[in-house]
C-alpha cells in the first residue's frame, strides 16, 4: 500500500480511535482498491469504470462481501467487524437496508483497521477474497 500521509505510531493509538473512524479510512482504502482493480482489469473508459466499482462499494455489497469471508476472519478481525457494526451512526442509509449498512460498516472498519494499523499483508489478503 502506498502512504501518503504518516499512519498512526501504534496500534494503541489507532484502538482509542472510534470505530466510525476506521470505516471512514476504510471505505476510502476499499473504493481505491477497487478502483485500482478495475483500471487494471478492464479497458472502460471512466464513467463506465464509475458504473463498475459502484456494484462492489455500495452497502449491499459489501454487506454481502463480509459474510463470504467471515470464516476467513480471525477472531480479533472479528471483534473489529463486530465493533464496527454496532457503532452508534445516527447515519439513514439511502438505498439500503439498516442491515446491510451496519454490516458494511463493519466491513470498512476491519479495511480501516487493518491499514491503520500498517497490517499490509493481511489487508492485501482479504481484499483479494472480496473481488
Amino acid at each position: 500500500m502506498i502512504e501518503l500521509i504518516k499512519r498512526p505510531e501504534n496500534e494503541a493509538d489507532v484502538n482509542i480511535m472510534s470505530p466510525l473512524t476506521w470505516a471512514y479510512i476504510g471505505d476510502s482504502v476499499y473504493e481505491l482498491y477497487v478502483r485500482m482493480y478495475l483500471v487494471n482489469s478492464t479497458q472502460m473508459k471512466p464513467h463506465k469504470l464509475h458504473i463498475e466499482s459502484i456494484k462492489y462499494v455500495k452497502a449491499k455489497s459489501q454487506a454481502e462481501t463480509l459474510k463470504n469471508i467471515e470464516n476467513k476472519l480471525t477472531e480479533k478481525e472479528l471483534e473489529i467487524v463486530k465493533r464496527g457494526r454496532n457503532a452508534e451512526n445516527h447515519h439513514l442509509p439511502k438505498n439500503a437496508t439498516i442491515q446491510d449498512y451496519m454490516y458494511s460498516t463493519g466491513f470498512e472498519a476491519l479495511i480501516g483497521y487493518l491499514y491503520l494499523t500498517g497490517q499490509d499483508k493481511r489487508l492485501r489478503e482479504i481484499l483479494k477474497l472480496c473481488i
